[in-house]
């Protein structure tokens, strides 16, 4: 059965649609440019790291293992991000809620770790 959507529900899916094509436009230009930046060399080991991610703990051992104070703010948020997605694919694919950060009263969870260690903020 095929919905009859009025014109301003079409729109609004239309330009929902479209800023979706813009915003993965945007996150894809910002990997690309950090790709091949002043700081490639972590960029190249991290995307390494996420293509075959089986382990938060292992993500976060290999984060640490990085010199971020060096790292500009657009390349430390593009790996941000990417770590982000990396993260919620490997929750999705164990079955467990996409996203899951820690109230106050508990222990860090990974991307909580990985964003204060990439930002140089003490956990």
């Amino acid at each position: 059965m095929k919905l009859h959507r009025s014109e301003k529900e079409q729109k609004k899916l239309a330009d929902d649609a479209y800023f979706l094509r813009a915003w993965k436009k945007f996150h894809a230009e910002q990997l690309t440019e950090a790709l091949a930046g002043v700081h490639a060399d972590v960029m190249q080991r991290l995307m390494a790291q996420l293509k075959d991610l089986r382990s938060a703990r292992e993500l976060v051992a290999f984060i640490e293992a990085q010199d971020w104070s060096e790292v500009d703010v657009n390349t430390r948020l593009t790996a941000l991000h990417q770590i982000n997605n990396a993260i919620t694919r490997l929750r999705e694919r164990l079955g467990q809620e996409p996203i899951d950060d820690a109230l106050p009263h508990e222990p860090l969870r990974a991307f909580q770790l990985v964003r204060n260690i990439v930002n140089g903020r003490c956990q």
